[in-house]
């Protein structure tokens, strides 16, 4: 499978970036979690996809603790049904530690997007006939406050290194998965999607973000998320 050894690669390079202050930690979850992360990819990432999902980079009690994108612990336990080792990061911040699949507390996104996934589709396997789920940063920045720093806040100096690699790689999954449609969650991942893949006949959308930061999102977010499918004629 193509996306193993570059999945291993890519750790490889984002190693050798440095991120300087007000970043106190960097949790790099394909590194860590790779076990439960290389059975995702395993159990999930293999064929050709008709939509390739794409978020911004790991939430603090998603893909940080379990390896898998918008990874909420019990949609990755009991729905997707995956299973391994996490060890613990290098450097890990106090007020973050990673805890696994014994972290207590649920992400609101993940659990969102994967309860969605699951009354729509019933089962992880057919959710995957059709649909991938990748982040285009797979790293976490913490400040020394413990508060999540997402990667558009960082400065250019840092971006741009991170940024080539997140882009190269990202055009290794399409690569692998061939899909028809790139659709961002949220504008972010659009945007560098649309950065990194150009045009190669690959068509483009957004759905909104299931943060609970989004006022929308809080009000019912799987309607929204069924009604921009709608509008970009993906079926569901």
């Amino acid at each position: 499978m193509a996306l193993l050894p570059a999945t291993q690669a890519l750790v490889q390079e984002l190693a050798e970036l440095r991120f300087a202050a007000p970043v106190a930690c960097v949790y790099d979850p394909l590194d860590y979690a790779w076990d439960v992360h290389r059975a995702w990819l395993e159990r999930y990432g293999r064929g050709r996809k008709q939509v390739l999902l794409i978020g911004m980079n790991p939430g603090p009690f998603g893909m940080v603790q379990t390896g898998v994108p918008f990874g909420e612990v019990e949609a990755v336990r009991s729905w997707l049904g995956l299973r391994g080792t996490i060890r613990r990061p290098e450097h890990e911040h106090p007020k973050r530690p990673v805890l696994g699949f014994a972290c207590p507390r649920s992400e609101v996104s993940g659990r969102r997007l994967w309860s969605w996934a699951a009354a729509r589709f019933v089962t992880p396997q057919r959710f995957a006939r059709r649909f991938f789920v990748h982040n285009y940063c797979p790293l976490a920045f913490v400040a020394d406050s413990g508060a999540n720093l997402t990667p558009d806040k960082l400065p250019r100096a840092e971006t741009e290194p991170l940024f080539r690699a997140c882009d190269r790689f990202l055009r290794q999954v399409v690569a692998a998965i061939e899909p028809e449609w790139i659709i961002g969650v949220g504008a972010f991942a659009e945007q560098r999607a649309r950065l990194a893949l150009g045009d190669r006949g690959l068509r483009y959308g957004r759905i909104p973000h299931p943060s609970p930061a989004s006022p929308a999102a809080n009000r019912g977010w799987e309607p929204l998320v069924d009604r921009a499918f709608g509008e970009l004629g993906i079926p569901i």
